[in-house]
């Protein structure tokens, strides 16, 4: 059978599932390795700040080699290390003398899978032949969302059936998913964007003299933190915070943020760009405020949870949007653009959730303070869309055009 682009994506798709694995399995067990391991909030928040620093440092390095780099063989080890890093959490913790190291080696390990997917796999759908960029861009990251959803429900449909105390077996289960993206990449056509236009008007280097550039970068920072700060803590919260049981926890927590950020990127993905996509991020960008609110200030369990889930469906279209955009506007920033706009994302990835743990283990390990502070980061979104494409935003670019 001939291998198309549409295998491609579908081996891309994979990809993404295996990022959500990596990045989502250990925050639906933080109450438990608190419990087994005695470990403090701080320091469970810290494996958050690994794992985005590690991808963050596979970022820069991307955006520094990308002309050096195969684009096929870094996906493929990507994948690899995503299976190790899994399988590190059934043996690493109980084999070396502090299990907290042995939590951070497989967490770094399956965080460099991570990276190097999220770097490479969104350039590879947006050179492949197919219609319709910025939806199938939203499709490409929706599989993140579904796979999200995927380890929140299936897992905690295997700790309540199977047992909580069986959750090593769960990490080796999940590693089969990164296994069979490496088999299929070693297949699959691989596409590459064009490192510079024919006619030699813009390079790839003049991004960083670009203004718009720079706001997309503070737009992925902001759209990284405003998600994984809820989406990383909303287990934690729904336990310990509200005090509902860990499977309703996960399931209103977790699993809806999952559903609804998931239905938000695959509506937008269906729309055929019908949808302008600056006007959709101000929506998602006000959402998330009130979600946030609604998780900080609500007295009632029950809507606290429906806060954690609506900031799913207000986050959805903020990441792949700001890809989308910042591709629209420079479309010959190659490898190197999609890398360093991913290093934005994921210093916000990082940023949020950390500064979530720290602050909320200096207030008593009060989760809500934490969430009421993130709004911050919608509110950056809101500001850099009106100075980028507020009318004083587009009368700048166009004097720039112009050599104004």
């Amino acid at each position: 059978m001939k291998l198309t682009a549409r295998h491609t994506v579908r081996a891309s798709y994979i990809g993404y599932l295996t990022q959500a694995i990596t990045i989502n399995f250990a925050p639906l067990l933080f109450v438990t390795f608190e419990k087994t391991y005695d470990i403090s909030l701080g320091r469970i928040g810290l494996l958050i700040g690994v794992s985005f620093l590690i991808q963050l440092i596979c970022d820069g390095l991307a955006a520094k080699f990308s002309n050096k780099i195969n684009t096929r063989a870094a996906v493929i080890i990507a994948h690899v290390c995503a299976v190790l890093g899994m399988t590190g959490f059934a043996y690493l913790p109980d084999l070396l003398p502090d299990p907290y190291i042995g939590l951070l080696i497989a967490v770094s390990v399956a965080a460099i899978g991570g990276g190097i997917i999220e770097v490479f796999i969104s350039p590879i759908v947006e050179a492949a032949p197919t219609e319709n960029k910025s939806g199938e861009m939203s499709l490409l990251h929706s599989f993140y969302s579904w796979g999200l959803a995927g380890v929140a429900l299936l897992s905690t449909l295997f700790f309540t059936f199977v047992g909580i105390e069986h959750w090593r077996i769960l990490s080796c289960l999940w590693a089969i998913v990164p296994a069979l993206g490496a088999l299929a990449f070693c297949f699959v056509p691989i596409y590459e964007l064009d490192a510079a236009p024919e006619n030699g008007e813009e390079k790839p280097t003049s991004i960083f003299r670009s203004g718009i550039f720079w706001i997309f970068v503070v737009m992925m920072f902001a759209s990284g933190a405003s998600e994984q700060a809820m989406s990383q803590w909303a287990s934690n919260f729904a336990q310990a915070g509200l005090g509902v049981s860990k499977t309703l926890g996960d399931l209103l927590g977790p699993f809806s943020f999952a559903v609804l950020m998931g239905l938000a990127r695959v509506g937008y993905g269906k729309s055929g760009g019908k949808i302008k996509l600056v006007k959709l991020i101000v929506i998602s960008a006000v959402l998330c405020i009130v979600s946030y609110l609604l998780a900080a200030l609500s007295p009632y369990p029950l809507l606290s949870l429906v806060g954690c889930a609506l900031c799913g469906l207000a986050t959805g279209i903020m990441w792949p949007g700001t890809y989308s955009l910042a591709s629209a506007k420079m479309p010959y920033g190659g490898v190197q653009m999609f890398a360093l706009l991913a290093m934005a994302g994921d210093l916000g990835c990082l940023a949020g959730p950390t500064a979530a743990g720290w602050i909320a283990e200096a207030c008593g390990n009060d989760l809500q303070i934490s969430f009421l502070i993130s709004i911050i980061f919608p509110v950056l979104i809101l500001l850099m869309v009106f100075l980028g494409f507020g009318r004083r935003g587009k009368n700048k670019q166009k004097g720039q055009k112009n050599g104004t």
